[in-house]
């Protein structure tokens, strides 16, 4: 299994990621709020690249002020924010990992408090207080997200990962719950996804076929049907224009929420699909060691660390040492934390998780 978790992971556009261990883009708080890159922030993600992640990628980076999520997020949405992001791939790269950006709007799901206006969402939603994007709206957006994976690009990283899932703004097009335009950007699937694949049309584009795009995508909850999501992965596997596709799972073992799918479990549903060039990897309690291999054993082409990403910076190099290793057990010390790169924002916003950080 060790030759198998150190075998590179050879991408379309012609990079290659030498192991199967990508970093979870981590909420975690610690850059500046004008989206400036912190001391901390890039401590935490080089220090993972230290640790042997094949691809260290970013937390979601909004595109656009207006997107941003949650307090201290990494902007990548002016050109003021290049300098720090230079500095960062270029730490990343010197490991010998992958460095990518992921791009992120947050949609309804802006905190008003955050962002001084109404967040903006596809159609109006009284729940969290959005109104509806313009047709202009929408065209500045996709543009917005185009020019941050040019920036992306200018600032040295390998690529970029466009953020489909987790109820922002692209699941908020994709959802037809949530959106209920009737224009070209509502209604059908199609139209739904119209925005994503613009993005991608447009990103190719600019930035050219040797640049790593993946595309993260929820399969279910927010609104989101499994027959959809694996209609959308089908086409972007067709269409050939993206190089991976990540799908958060939030457990890899689960069966589907809805009943009429619970004829295999969820990573079933994606692993038995034909993804041909692209690269599948799965994000959810992938934490130890028997977990990774059982991922790879199961037709999954690299595996996304999220939780055992912040216990341990070096979690590749532990499991290609030790196939068996099993990550530390929770709650853990604040020193232990910051021992493992974590600055005082991001072990505060990890006290939000039960049983997490020792608050004793």
């Amino acid at each position: 299994m060790k030759t198998i978790l150190t075998t590179p992971v050879e991408f379309s556009c012609g990079l290659a990621m030498k192991n199967k261990f990508m970093l979870a883009p981590l909420t975690n708080t610690q850059s500046y709020e004008d989206g400036k890159l912190s001391d901390d922030e890039f401590r935490w993600l080089t220090m993972r690249a230290k640790g042997q992640f094949g691809l260290v990628m970013t937390c979601a980076s909004h595109v656009q002020a207006s997107g941003k999520g949650f307090p201290g997020q990494l902007g990548i949405f002016s050109d003021e924010h290049i300098e720090g992001h230079k500095r960062l791939s270029q730490e990343i790269k010197s490991h010998g990992s992958l460095a990518v950006v992921q791009i992120h709007h947050a949609g309804m799901r802006s905190p008003r408090e955050l962002i001084g206006e109404a967040p903006l969402c596809p159609s109006q939603n009284e729940k969290y207080g959005a109104r509806e994007l313009s047709l202009e709206e929408i065209e500045q957006l996709k543009n917005d997200f185009i020019a941050a994976a040019q920036r992306a690009q200018k600032s040295g990283y390998d690529g970029v990962e466009i953020h489909g899932a987790h109820g922002y703004i692209i699941t908020q097009f994709l959802s037809a719950t949530i959106n209920k335009r009737s224009d070209k950007y509502g209604g059908s699937l199609e139209n739904r996804a119209r925005i994503l694949f613009e993005i991608i049309d447009g990103i190719r584009a600019i930035c050219g076929d040797k640049f790593l795009l993946g595309i993260r995508l929820s399969p279910e909850r927010f609104g989101l049907e499994l027959s959809e999501i694996k209609q959308i992965c089908k086409q972007l596997i067709a269409d050939s224009k993206i190089d991976f596709l990540d799908i958060s799972l939030w457990d890899v073992y689960k069966l589907p929420e809805e009943k009429e799918h619970q004829n295999q479990s969820l990573l079933g549903h994606f692993t038995s699909i034909d993804f041909k060039n692209v690269k599948l990897t799965v994000a959810g309690k992938i934490r130890n060691g028997d977990d990774v291999q059982n991922m790879i054993k199961a037709g999954v082409d690299f595996v996304t660390i999220g939780r055992s990403g912040i216990l341990h910076h070096n979690f590749p190099e532990r499991v290609i040492q030790n196939e068996d290793f099993i990550a530390e057990d929770t709650p853990v010390t604040e020193d232990y934390l910051k021992k493992e790169g974590l600055g005082e924002k991001f072990i505060t916003y990890m006290k939000r998780w039960p049983d997490f950080v020792d608050t004793k």
